[in-house]
């Protein structure tokens, strides 16, 4: 077999003769190589793949033509919230950018530039720019497989290191403040729950009266509503289907809210589609998220107090309980962490008060004078 190096303009290029199945010869071209140098080690590779039969002839399609494809087909291999994570951002940011270039000619120059635009141009989060990373990377793992691409560019190009993020939450009497100010609003029992049961905005939306045992006074978490709002999933974790043992304070709210849900059950009558749940329009169908989130902001920015997401009402709970000197393996099931290294690793910062209360109470019962008998002085 034999191969051709040749110049084109700046570039440099080669040819080769490639033996059809009736005897015949055919050139197949390879090109756009910056050097004499790498065009000739790239002609030995083809050469040698060729004359062991693994050589994959590149495909022209185009990168969100094949993306549609690779994404139909996660539809029956993952959960429903990874789906519509995977077909955001591959509509919102990997199609747009980078789905016009043929998935045969993607390279690690095209994803290190991309990655950069996201983070300089987009602001997007390291977090997110790994996740997006993730795609592209298994996506075309799936095309080296199945022969489209003969190496996955994305194997080459780091994503950008995603740090620690700033831990926000609220001390007892801001908490407190926030839900004088919230508690004449309709989702009142929303941030009532979050705030003493450190349950996600998914599991509360998603929370039903069956899942409430007012007379063992505990909330089981069994599903949750999804981004969309447009369906209920099951926890994402075995440890986020977890029991939780409320105060009696949350009872009697609860209690107050269930009045509530009864009163407009007998008002809207027909129109009313009961979907058994606590949290929910006065309709009784579930609150689509983004417009749970204006009415968060709306008191959030009512009252005053500093800013922070619904999801640190959860990290607020937390806080409140370790430093409270309740047990972290505790807080840990609360929350429905899979092991209570993450309740460690995220919640460190309330662990050195914690540290110095320890040693202070040690001290105290150890060995303050009046616990130290007469034969030890």
């Amino acid at each position: 077999m034999k191969g051709h190096v040749r110049r084109r303009g700046n570039k440099w290029c080669f040819v080769i003769d490639i033996p059809t199945d009736n005897g015949e010869r055919r050139q197949k071209w390879f090109s756009g190589y910056r050097s004499r140098k790498d065009a000739e080690k790239e002609m030995v590779r083809v050469i040698n793949e060729l004359e062991k039969g693994t050589f994959v002839e590149p495909s022209n399609e185009k990168y969100r033509d094949y993306l549609k494809t690779w994404l139909e087909g996660k539809k029956s291999t993952v959960k429903p919230a990874t789906y519509d994570t995977y077909f955001y951002l591959i509509s919102k940011h990997i199609a747009p950018k980078l789905g016009h270039i043929s998935i045969s000619k993607i390279n690690a120059v095209h994803l290190q530039r991309f990655y950069s635009y996201l983070n300089e141009k987009e602001h997007l989060a390291p977090a997110s720019i790994s996740k997006i990373h993730n795609i592209i990377k298994a996506s075309l793992n799936a095309a080296y497989r199945y022969g489209f691409i003969y190496k996955n560019p994305a194997l080459l190009v780091d994503p950008p290191r995603i740090g620690r993020k700033e831990m926000r939450f609220w001390t007892e009497e801001q908490a407190r403040h926030f839900l004088n100010v919230a508690k004449n609003d309709r989702l009142y029992i929303a941030f009532f729950l979050a705030i003493t049961t450190g349950m996600r905005k998914g599991e509360i939306l998603g929370l039903r009266w069956k899942d409430i045992d007012l007379q063992r006074k505990t909330i089981t978490v069994n599903q949750t509503l999804s981004n969309r709002g447009d369906r209920f999933q099951e926890t994402k974790t075995n440890a986020g289907r977890r029991t939780i043992v409320l105060t009696g304070n949350t009872i009697d709210v609860l209690k107050q809210h269930y009045t509530t849900i009864k009163k407009e059950k007998l008002k809207n009558g027909a129109h009313y589609e009961d979907h058994g749940l606590v949290v929910c329009t006065s309709l009784g169908t579930p609150i689509i998220p983004r417009n749970f989130d204006r009415v968060w902001k709306r008191l959030l920015k009512k009252s005053g107090l500093p800013t922070i997401r619904f999801h640190d009402l959860r990290h607020t709970h937390a806080t409140i309980l370790l430093k409270q000197g309740i047990h972290p393996k505790v807080v840990s099931e609360r929350l429905g962490h899979a092991n209570i290294r993450i309740t460690l690793d995220t919640y460190s910062h309330v662990l050195p008060g914690l540290q110095e209360a320890a040693a202070a109470k040690f001290e105290e019962l150890f060995f303050h004078e009046k616990n130290i008998s007469e034969s030890e002085r």
